[in-house]
């Protein structure tokens, strides 16, 4: 005993370290004397501090440096070290000394002491900590705290409610200075555009009337959720069609989820989704009757064409199986493998492959818009979860609009948050595992394909895809907290009187919006979401001491921008894949058909290739290139956090500082030229001089400075402190790592006495 106290005397004694609370948050369970471990094959770098768990994350705190770390993006909502709890995955006790190892549930017990934690992360982290210096009761009741509060039972236990109802009875209190409410200014751009919501009927009125949409209305036969509880309050439908009507048809349609608009073509098609018709007596008129009304509001009275999604795409289980893959061979597998192997067993995950059938499928359906000017009605059973995906890549490809920043979080509101797509199941964040599946998730790689071949046609970086992708991970917004917004309402509802919290005229609480990123990002870190490619859809221009604006044609854009293919093969479609195939627009053929599909297939082939055949234009349709290497794994995502993944002063990062040096430079060169125009005061000038939309800034005109030392391919983010595989090996845990066949059983992986 007297020789244990002697050992941790010796380790450097932990001052009174205390973690920075949210409003509403509050400290469970904590444990000092813990070592985090930092690199992968010595202990020399490990970081002495506190573990702390709160109702909101796990958080470590230390006053040592993080070393062999040369730069850090800073969250403000979450410190250095700390992890959100609905971003863990699972929670792994060992001890070393009876070789045992545990997935800890919420309401196990833990018959032995652990000596290491590991915690694994379902943004692909894995952290782990050592209790040999630590009280073995404390290391063991800190285990338990996390286990139970990051699987939560139910969704009023989730942060969000405890930190609005402090909100709600402390008006003072707000997280990082701002109110938590509103859309949000998307990045703090110089316009101040706020990001539609699709909350009231005002927001869907300015959609119809941004598309052109004459011949449709904002239907509100849902308002008080009155119709069905997983639509939105509002939403569009064809003027032809009576509210009575919808009352009525509403019935046979599964989850009384009537058919929603999404968005018009400035040729009149329109796209359209509608989840299955359960009444079989009454499918085929009701059925008519919806196309007929569809058909009176396209201009040319065109034909609807219906697409059933779950025939032509993999299922939401076939996602989550091959996600669950890609995780196994992130995180599980050593490195040291060849690169063959590697890409053999990338390619057996059908991660990619499932990403190709949705971009496939969604091009096919933009000929469809596009040249065949017919309406497209995206069917699937509920019409909540492939159509979201698909519907959203519609857009993005057909409308410039959902390529900037403000149009792409409008879009995510419009069809994903109000349109009902499951994100508490989904997502698992009660950790129902059973509906999860990670469809957004897949959107996002899915607009990152098309962001890699087309850098100049997105206003945002995959900086901020990826730094999305982890806010769905953060229960502190209300965006992606819910499967639908009625939900919201009645969860909200019934927290806030169980909390005596008056309502007033307000319809449930409100959350903090995602889109407000002054939450989490300072104003200079918000820069690096903005993309120096990108060509806006005009450009300044100074002439004769005026601004002017000139519009881009096509002729002022290189081929070369998107990397035109020397041939159809390595453009959208090959030739075998015009065969009747389970991914084909042809989705059943019959003799009498065969010479149309053919002639479909030609005309769609065709369009394809003469679209190929042409330079790009930024701000119309863009077009994914699907076959072999063109599609690719999306590093920054899937491989931040590991160390041999990481390319130092190398990757697209180091492109990317370039052009934002280079864009900057112009940007000052500008403001120079008006300033001089204009013959402003100096200060004035000085004043313009310090603004910047880049987060790489040039010093002064013809800048050449190196590329930051910092800079590497997982930039922003930094691997260090995040367990390599590397060092799994050699470890209690190599046996049992290598004997899980995909990532880790949820069931106790040893007997215990």
């Amino acid at each position: 005993m007297l020789q244990a106290e002697d050992h941790i005397a010796s380790e450097p004694r932990i001052k009174k370290l205390e973690p920075v609370l949210l409003p509403g948050e509050i400290v469970v369970n904590e444990v000092n004397f813990v070592r985090k471990c930092i690199a992968t094959d010595t202990s020399q770098y490990d970081l002495w501090g506190k573990l702390v768990c709160t109702n909101f994350k796990i958080s470590f705190i230390t006053d040592d440096p993080m070393p062999l770390q040369k730069f850090h993006y800073k969250n403000l909502l979450l410190g250095e070290h700390d992890v959100p709890l609905t971003c863990i995955e699972q929670i792994v006790t060992v001890n070393d000394t009876k070789r045992k190892q545990k997935v800890l549930g919420p309401n196990q017990k833990l018959k032995f002491n652990p000596t290491e934690l590991i915690i694994y992360c379902k943004d692909f982290r894995i952290v782990r900590f050592r209790f040999d210096e630590a009280g073995p009761e404390s290391a063991k009741k800190v285990c338990l705290a996390i286990a139970h509060y990051s699987q939560p039972t139910d969704l009023q236990l989730l942060f969000a409610f405890e930190y609005v109802g402090e909100i709600y009875h402390n008006p003072a209190k707000k997280v990082n200075g701002i109110d938590p409410g509103g859309g949000g200014g998307g990045i703090g751009s110089a316009s101040g555009q706020q990001t539609p919501l699709f909350e009231t009927y005002s927001d869907w009125d300015r959609e119809i009337k941004r598309t052109g949409a004459s011949e449709w209305r904002v239907c509100s036969v849902n308002e008080g959720y009155m119709i069905s509880t997983c639509l939105p309050e509002y939403f569009v439908v064809p003027s032809s069609l009576a509210d009575q009507d919808l009352k009525l048809y509403s019935y046979s349609f599964i989850g009384r989820r009537m058919p929603l608009w999404s968005w018009n073509h400035p040729n009149g098609s329109a796209l359209v989704r509608m989840a299955n018709i359960k009444d079989v007596l009454q499918q085929r008129r009701i059925d008519q009757r919806i196309c007929n009304a569809i058909t009176r509001s396209h201009p040319l009275r065109s034909d609807v064409y219906k697409s059933d999604l779950d025939k032509c795409l993999p299922n939401i289980q076939e996602i989550q199986a091959a996600h669950i893959k890609l995780k196994q061979l992130c995180v599980n597998e050593p490195f040291e493998e060849t690169e063959e192997k590697w890409l053999s067993s990338l390619e057996n995950t059908h991660w990619l492959e499932y990403i190709r059938s949705f971009l496939k499928h969604s091009a096919e359906l933009v000929y469809m818009m596009e040249r065949k000017h017919v309406s497209v009605v995206l069917q699937e059973e509920e019409g909540r979860d492939l159509s979201c995906l698909a519907a959203s890549l519609i857009q993005v490809m057909l409308d410039p609009y959902f390529r900037t920043i403000v149009g792409f979080q409008s879009l995510i509101q419009k069809e994903w948050v109000m349109a009902g797509y499951q994100f508490l199941d989904r997502c698992n964040h009660l950790k129902r595992s059973d509906k999860e599946s990670p469809l957004f998730l897949m959107f996002l790689d899915c607009v990152w394909q098309l962001l890699e071949q087309y850098p100049a046609a997105f206003e945002f970086s995959e900086m901020y895809l990826t730094i999305l992708y982890d806010s769905a991970r953060i229960s502190l917004f209300g965006t992606f907290l819910f499967n639908c917004p009625h939900q919201r309402v009645k969860e909200s509802t019934e927290f806030a009187i169980s909390k005596n919290i008056q309502l007033g005229d307000e319809k449930g609480l409100k959350f903090p919006c995602v889109w407000d990123w002054s939450l989490q990002f300072t104003s200079r870190d918000r820069l690096l979401f903005h993309n120096p490619l990108y060509i806006g859809k005009s450009a300044p221009c100074v002439q004769n001491g005026a601004v002017k604006t000139f519009k881009r044609s096509k002729k002022n854009y290189s081929s070369t921008l998107r990397g035109v293919p020397p041939a159809l093969k390595n453009g959208i479609i090959s030739e075998q894949e015009f065969l009747p195939r389970r991914n084909s627009l042809i989705l059943k053929l019959k003799p009498d058909f065969l010479q149309q599909a053919e002639s479909q297939s030609n005309s769609m082939e065709q369009y394809f290739r003469d679209w190929f055949a042409k330079p790009v234009d930024l701000h119309g349709v863009i077009l994914p290139h699907i076959s072999g290497t063109q599609i690719k794994p999306w590093k920054l995502c899937y491989f931040r956090w590991v160390p041999e993944a990481q390319i130092n002063h190398g990757g697209f990062i180091t492109a990317f500082h370039k052009v934002s040096l280079l864009a900057d430079e112009v940007d000052m060169l500008n403001r120079n030229l008006r300033q001089y125009k204009s013959n402003s005061s100096l200060q004035g000038s000085c004043s313009e001089l310090d603004q910047s939309r880049m987060y790489f800034r040039a010093n002064s005109l013809n800048d050449t400075s190196d590329a930051p030392d910092f800079l590497s391919s997982s930039f922003p983010f930094s691997p260090v402190g995040n367990l390599c595989r590397r060092s799994i090996l050699g470890t209690p845990l190599s046996k049992f790592l290598s004997g899980a066949k995909i990532w880790l059983s949820t069931e106790t992986l040893a007997n215990e006495d």
